[in-house]
């Protein structure tokens, strides 16, 4: 394991009166140009100096004439987050912590495979729902991230590999919104990065390559279509309403039954009809990794086209739960497999640095004082024998 802590942003806190243009999408770039009393052109040129060559300063903008660029010094800045530090995992994997606005932090997750590299990225300080095995929900809940703080995470992970050089390689290959917090509680910002992530004239990634992953916010989905038509990942993690409500608390609001189809109605609307939304399910020794519970997951996705991600419980401090054994995991994939759906096991990566699935927890003041109630209750319980919810006697 190697560690980091040089910067590769300045330290700079946000100017009174200019506008951010890291987040601006390119509708919303257009407007801004427009109020200035600028072409359209202009948009296609920005863009590609700030996402596509990293350029955070004005005056390198050489094909931007003089005098506009002296307008945007007064008016705009280019601001991407502040890299406090980077951690990388004996397996490759690359874990940044980032500073944001107000001082708060967040972390991001880079994971190299053979035939892609995977940026994980936050979309919240902390994650306003309580999953209760994920580090993030412990952590309590702070605020959303804007618009420029999450593509920033992108912008500094390509910065960092060398990759706004001339002729480097593209190691981010794909984006997955599946970092810190729940992206759909912060849709319009989360919306304007993922456009940019998609934008030729920015990262250029394919809508097959950018995936937001959510807890089940279904009014939200319902309207994702209207926006955007990026992969979709569902967290399930249970096949039932009665152990969902324990671990996922948000399906006390929507059942699973209506997250379901709320998943397949998105994917009714999109133009491709080979799409498949993922379902992802973390598998938690004795709680949610019997048999019977593999069967239950058989019957309640039979009408959505899908394909399972399996991914084995990362160990956390008080987190209570245990990863699942390598033979409850093997059997559940069987069930499954038998049944007829493409299930694939996500390897642990990144654990010895705590950036695998689940343990992301950053650095920020929790709002909602989550994380010292855990805490406390955590102590009260510490004698007292685990409950095992869902566990089969």
């Amino acid at each position: 394991m190697t560690s980091s802590t040089a910067p590769l942003t300045p330290t700079t806190e946000p100017q009174a009166g200019k506008t951010n243009l890291l987040g601006l999408s390119p509708v919303k770039l257009e407007q801004f140009f427009a109020d200035l009393g600028e072409k359209r052109f202009r948009v296609k040129q920005v863009l590609q100096w700030i996402h596509q060559r990293g350029v955070a300063d004005f005056a390198q903008m050489t094909d931007l004439s003089k005098g506009l660029r002296e307008k945007l010094e007064r008016v705009a800045e280019i601001r991407p987050p502040e890299m406090v530090s980077q951690h990388e995992s004996s397996d490759g994997t690359r874990k940044w912590l980032v500073r944001l606005d107000g001082g708060e932090s967040v972390e991001m997750v880079f994971i190299p495979e053979k035939d892609r590299g995977t940026l994980c990225v936050s979309s919240q300080i902390g994650c306003a729902l309580d999953c209760s095995f994920c580090a993030t929900g412990k952590q309590g809940f702070n605020r959303n991230l804007s618009a420029a703080e999450i593509i920033g995470q992108l912008w500094i992970a390509v910065k960092s590999f060398g990759g706004f050089e001339p002729g480097v390689d593209r190691i981010v290959s794909n984006v997955v919104m599946m970092g810190m917090g729940e992206p759909l509680m912060n849709f319009d910002n989360v919306i304007d990065a993922m456009t940019l992530m998609m934008e030729d004239c920015a990262y250029g990634l394919s809508k097959r390559r950018v995936t937001l992953s959510t807890a089940g916010v279904v009014p939200e989905i319902d309207r994702l279509a209207d926006f955007t038509d990026v992969s979709l990942a569902i967290s399930l993690h249970a096949p039932n309403n009665a152990l969902r409500n324990e671990l996922v608390p948000i399906n006390r609001k929507y059942p699973v039954e209506t997250l379901v189809a709320s998943a397949r109605n998105y994917l009714s609307r999109l133009p491709d009809t080979h799409r498949k939304v993922t379902v992802e399910y973390t598998l938690m020794d004795h709680i949610n990794d019997r048999p019977e519970h593999a069967r239950e997951l058989v019957e309640l996705l039979k009408d959505l086209p899908c394909k399972i991600n399996l991914i084995p419980f990362n160990p956390f401090p008080n987190s209570g739960y245990q990863r699942v054994s390598g033979n409850a995991l093997h059997r559940f994939r069987d069930i499954l497999q038998g049944a007829g759906y493409t299930v694939t096991v996500r390897t642990t990566r990144g654990d010895d640095i705590a950036a695998a699935c689940g343990q992301l927890a950053g650095a920020f003041n929790d709002k909602t004082r989550r994380k010292e109630r855990y805490e406390q209750r955590y102590l009260q319980q510490a004698e007292q024998p685990v409950r095992m919810i869902g566990m089969v006697e």
